[in-house]
């Protein structure tokens, strides 16, 4: 029996012709140096932080060279299907502004030149791949039962061998044409394995684009490239897709880098030239004083959803996750406020092999210092939207109060040096309650006083300012001066340096006058600037809030 007449056999009705497959999917009219990349999930659950970490990077290299991004659904193991995870993969991505060129937008719905871009719609391509493959002698059936399969291996753990189908182990690789007919006449389950021509003992060197030089023994396994379902294995379906799709640069968790010698060995069978690997190592966490990998059951930092519900911008994780892919990013971004990540090239040599360490303080700080550049309206918009999803009360106040909210987040804003007070969306609402009234009214208020804290002191001062020396037409120049005069009134320097050089002839300074207004007014005794916030709420507010607490007290 032929090859031909073996494959013929075993693969029955299934075009070995694979050259048109290659005709129908041309390598890609793009410039030199162009990376074709892409984000290839198993539908299984939505997007963790490691694998928006690898698509963020696949999307930038991309952006960098004027390549292509596609999103390819490697669903080829239908027993771990999750209904609707394409759906949610995709919705994952676009909340991150991670917008691909190609592949899928839905469970049914994609968009390219190069797909089916989900695998179990390229059935028939793999199978053509395959029957090639037995033709060139190159692939055979395996008659092997689960139970034989493990008997294997109980007995190579027994002797203290590798584990796999290789070498002598690899029974099925010596049936003869005869024994093989038999057994498919007889209707006896099979699946195809590759022939491999490797020697472990041998050793091949490779290049990873992270890792470097690396030198590793050479793949003898008979791995499966087609199982009894007809679909591909996942190295098969690797091999197949990432050529026909022109893939350039296959950028992957590390913990696919065993399989580099089966990848490389695969490609070589066919005559291919294969993809550029970079594999990176997972995302690490500091937990008293020793590393360990960023757990998706541990570590709420590791769901995306996670970001979405502290509010921090799409834009802020994309700048800590650039700090933990370049090593060099930080000190460029110091040195570039003024531009964007789009500005900045990444370069996978400047990628930490051993695995970024997630800081979700540095995160929070990274935000803080993103949201404090925004405009007032950008906050506004960001917080708006947040709250939609997270807290129905303050998004119905801002959206009811958008010039008041907007001029709210404006404060000591649009400046040299803005505040940074808010590390993410979800702190506002507890940082600026006390400018809304319909939340100042209905929370629980506690005023806690410091220097000056005698109640009768207290209602005096606040009654004195309302009488004489408030005026909602003040300049900032003319209020402090007004605030001069009232602490001189009660005893108290107008200058914070004049109390220092004198004071046994004060009862204290300004600012302990300043800060019993602020208290009455806010609760507060730190927030941003006073003037600003008399400013904005105004007279009646202001008014009203100091004669409810002299009522009160």
């Amino acid at each position: 029996m032929t090859n031909k007449e073996l494959a013929d056999l075993l693969l029955p009705g299934v075009d070995s012709d694979i050259s048109k497959y290659e005709e129908k999917y041309p390598e890609r009219n793009l410039k030199e140096g162009a990376i074709v990349t892409r984000f290839a999930p198993s539908p299984t659950g939505f997007v963790h932080m490691g694998s928006l970490f690898q698509s963020f990077i696949s999307r930038k290299v991309a952006n960098d060279t004027e390549g292509i991004f596609f999103l390819r659904v490697e669903d080829t193991d239908q027993k771990r299907l999750v209904e609707n995870s394409v759906k949610g993969i995709v919705s994952d991505l676009k909340n991150f502004n991670i917008e691909i060129d190609e592949g899928m937008l839905s469970e049914e719905e994609e968009k390219g030149a190069y797909g089916p871009y989900m695998q179990s719609l390229r059935k028939e391509i793999y199978q053509s791949f395959v029957k090639y493959l037995i033709e060139q002698g190159k692939a055979y059936p395996c008659f092997c039962t689960a139970e034989e399969i493990e008997d294997t291996r109980l007995l190579q753990e027994k002797k203290k061998q590798r584990i796999g189908y290789y070498g002598r182990f690899a029974k099925c690789r010596k049936l003869t044409p005869e024994q093989i007919k038999e057994k498919v006449e007889n209707k006896e389950p099979y699946i195809i394995r590759f022939k491999s021509y490797g020697d472990f003992e041998k050793r091949i060197k490779v290049n990873d684009l992270i890792k470097g030089n690396l030198e590793v023994p050479e793949n003898d396994l008979d791995i499966v490239i087609l199982k009894s379902d007809g679909l591909p294995t996942y190295h098969f379906a690797h091999l197949v897709d990432d050529h026909l799709m022109r893939t350039t640069h296959v950028i992957r968790g590390d913990e696919w880098l065993s399989s580099l010698p089966l990848h490389i060995q695969l490609f070589e069978s066919m005559g291919y030239k294969p993809p550029k690997y970079a594999h990176i190592s997972p995302i690490m966490k500091e937990e008293n004083g020793v590393r360990r990998k960023l757990s998706k059951r541990k570590d709420p930092e590791a769901a995306v959803s996670y970001y979405h519900e502290k509010g921090i911008p799409v834009e802020a994780v994309k700048l800590y996750l650039m700090t933990l892919a370049n090593t060099n990013f930080e000190q460029w971004y110091d040195c570039n406020k003024d531009k964007s990540l789009n500005d900045f090239t990444f370069d996978f040599k400047k990628m930490s092999s051993s695995g970024g360490l997630f800081d979700v303080e540095k995160l929070f700080n990274i935000s803080r210092n993103y949201i404090s550049r925004l405009k007032a309206s950008e906050v506004y918009e960001g917080t708006l939207n947040w709250a939609k999803d997270y807290d129905s009360e303050f998004y119905e106040i801002l959206k009811n109060h958008k010039d008041y909210a907007t001029s709210v987040f404006n404060i000591e804003r649009e400046q040299k040096k803005p505040r940074k007070d808010y590390g993410c969306y979800s702190e506002i609402k507890e940082q600026t309650w006390y400018m809304f009234k319909e939340l100042f009214d209905k929370w629980d208020k506690e005023y806690v006083f410091q220097t000056i804290s005698d109640k009768e002191e207290i209602k005096n001062i606040l009654t004195a300012y309302m009488n004489k020396y408030y005026n909602e037409f003040d300049t900032k120049e003319e209020w402090f001066d007004h605030m001069k005069d009232l602490a001189h009134e009660f005893g108290y320097a107008k200058e914070v340096k004049e109390y220092k050089e004198n004071p046994d002839n004060y009862k204290g300074h300004i600012g302990d006058i300043s800060l019993v207004l602020r208290i009455v007014l806010t609760t507060k005794s730190m927030t941003p600037d006073l003037y600003d916030i008399m400013n904005i709420l105004g007279r009646d507010t202001i008014f009203e809030r100091y004669q409810n607490w002299i009522k009160e007290n």
